[in-house]
């Protein structure tokens, strides 16, 4: 639980001395009467012309190509549940804050009040000739899916859910490094995931899409193991069916080599973690409460490699590290979409990155006086790198041009 000082604290810091986080700034000079006349009326007229004759000119005439919507409804929010859409705000200014402040991208965060799957799909693609690329957040699974998948089929510029695929590359990259460390193969790895909402099922997709083995792959709801014969599964759980005798958690942590959890506080237990295999990974990924406390697992286990979603602890599993440069190398080749190819390039850059030495700067902005090495304790870059932006979105870059989607 937050403490009172640390709750006061973000109030404060989202009310002073501004209210929010994020604010419209001026890109052209506006000063003189001449000024206006270019701005607005009678010289803004002549880009209106040029766009209408031709409409890729919006990306030379406005902030289209830097600009992203960030969108939600309100029926996912972090990990607190439907919280309407106002109630949300903070979150998507916030998401706007990170796209500036890692990868320079303008954001407008946009709150919807809506519950109903196609009215939403239907208000943002109405929205979409504003942006250059939209990112849709904290809606609830499965209507997700459908207002993603809807989405991409509709327009033509990159559409992302970062619950999804934001978490899915963050988690890949970080589980390639900690089955290299651990000398073991994805392949051959089993593999528990806690949690088949959106960062669940794409997780797994993206790993099935690297290597990993369906049969191997315990995908756990609320109901247990996801098995063929269960009756109560939805489209995207029905393709983690697999035939299995194994029906709880427990079960399906008996020599599991890797355990991934998206789902909530304290639901793994030490002696759950005492029957995985040799060297096992955990990700405890709930937020603010994992899984199982790291403290917790490393007292019943010392060869376990931990990652969980918080700053405090070694090896944040953060979608910071990929969102921002996952669109900047999106708009920088004015791609119609973020595809597959993309995706993995990113996974690959990001894991890579933590094989390289870590700059000062990154060591002093976590406190830290001797310099991290790749290894248990450092499976991924830290958030603030200065060089996930190049690297990260050039690679994204490349691969929408290699794939055919970049149109310059």
């Amino acid at each position: 639980m937050m403490s009172d000082v640390l709750r006061q604290a973000a109030l404060d810091y989202h009310a002073h001395p501004t209210p929010g986080k994020v604010r419209i700034a001026l890109s052209k000079p506006m000063t003189t009467q001449y000024d206006l006349s270019l701005a607005y009326s009678p010289g803004v007229a002549e880009p209106v012309k040029e766009i209408a004759q031709d409409p890729a000119k919006a990306y030379q005439y406005t902030n289209k190509g830097n600009l992203v919507a960030v969108i939600s409804n309100g029926t996912a929010v972090l990990g607190l549940g439907n919280m309407g859409a106002l109630a949300s705000k903070p979150v998507m200014e916030g998401k706007a804050a990170l796209f500036k402040r890692f990868a320079d991208i303008d954001v407008y965060d946009i709150e919807i009040d809506c519950n109903n799957q196609q009215d939403l799909v239907d208000t943002i693609a109405r929205l979409a000739p504003t942006f250059g690329g939209i990112n849709i957040e904290d809606i609830k699974a499965p209507e997700c899916f459908y207002v993603e998948a809807e989405l991409k089929k509709r327009l033509s510029i990159p559409v992302l859910h970062d619950d999804q695929q934001g978490t899915a590359i963050v988690v890949a990259a970080a589980l390639l490094n900690a089955l290299e460390i651990q000398n073991k193969k994805l392949s051959a790895a089993n593999i528990v995931c806690l949690g088949a909402g959106a960062a669940g099922i794409a997780t797994m997709r993206l790993l099935r899409k690297l290597g990993a083995s369906l049969e191997k792959l315990f995908v756990i709801d609320r109901e247990g193991v996801i098995h063929i014969g269960r009756q109560d599964l939805n489209e995207q759980k029905k393709e983690f069916a697999i035939r299995t005798e194994k029906r709880t958690l427990a079960d399906a942590m008996q020599h599991a080599d890797v355990f991934i959890g998206v789902s909530g506080p304290n639901l793994v237990t030490p002696d759950m973690v005492k029957t995985m295999a040799k060297n096992p990974v955990i990700f405890a990924l709930s937020n603010p409460i994992p899984e199982i406390m790291p403290e917790e697992a490393l007292r019943v286990r010392d060869d376990v490699i931990l990652a969980t979603g918080r700053s405090d602890y070694p090896n944040q599993v953060n979608n910071v590290l990929c969102f921002p440069y996952l669109f900047r190398g999106a708009l920088d080749v004015r791609a119609t979409t973020i595809n597959e190819p993309m995706q993995l390039a990113a996974v690959h850059a990001i894991r890579s990155l933590a094989k390289e030495p870590i700059p000062e700067e990154v060591l002093a902005a976590y406190g830290i006086e001797q310099g991290l090495v790749f290894g248990p304790a450092y499976l991924i870059p830290k958030p603030t790198d200065p060089r996930l932006k190049e690297k990260v979105s050039s690679a994204v870059a490349k691969a929408a041009i290699e794939s055919g989607v970049a149109q310059i």
